[in-house]
């Protein structure tokens, strides 16, 4: 079974990210009965019959799909998955982001993709809480990753106070 970073700990992945094959559609394409994290467009064909399942379910927003195609139906989702399709692609960054701020989505944000040792520190910034990294990576070293920096100075989703605001107020001598 794959392995994944959440909240800080190597742990097991039983989600499936379904993907379209060639030749599938959002309406074709069959659905596991595993806990599986769907195509924005899978989930937009077939939204009533995704929500009657019971197996558990989640959507991955591509780098160019934005979160507002979700807005409606946020809290359905256990897990959203933000697509980094290769590691110049920052645009899943916001995405996270706003998931967090603007809709208030407070279950699991999972990075997809190019997920590399480099970026999870800043992808934790953005309300990133899980990260599945490319087969390629060692997951140990990248949990590693997470624990960088021992301070921040701006204000992110994780950290939404700066520095200046944290530190204690000193008296005038």
């Amino acid at each position: 079974m794959p392995r994944i970073i959440k909240n800080r700990q190597i742990v097991e992945d039983d989600w499936q990210v379904l993907a379209l094959a060639a030749g599938e559609t959002p309406d074709t394409v069959p659905l596991p009965a595993a806990p599986v994290l769907l195509p924005l467009s899978v989930w937009q064909a077939r939204r009533d019959e995704i929500i009657a399942r019971a197996a558990p379910f989640g959507v991955w927003l591509d780098s160019h799909e934005g979160p507002e195609a979700l807005a409606g139906d946020i809290d359905r989702f256990s897990v959203i998955g933000v697509n980094f399709p290769k590691f110049t692609d920052g645009r899943s960054y916001s995405s996270a982001r706003l998931l967090r701020e603007r809709y208030g989505y407070g279950g699991e944000i999972r990075a997809l993709g190019d997920v590399l040792q480099d970026q999870i520190f800043y992808m934790q910034r953005c309300g990133i809480d899980a990260y599945a990294l490319r087969a390629d990576k060692d997951i140990e070293k990248a949990l590693a990753g997470l624990s960088v920096f021992s301070e921040t100075y701006q204000a992110a989703v994780d950290q939404p106070q700066p520095l200046f605001q944290r530190r204690p107020k000193q008296e005038p001598a």
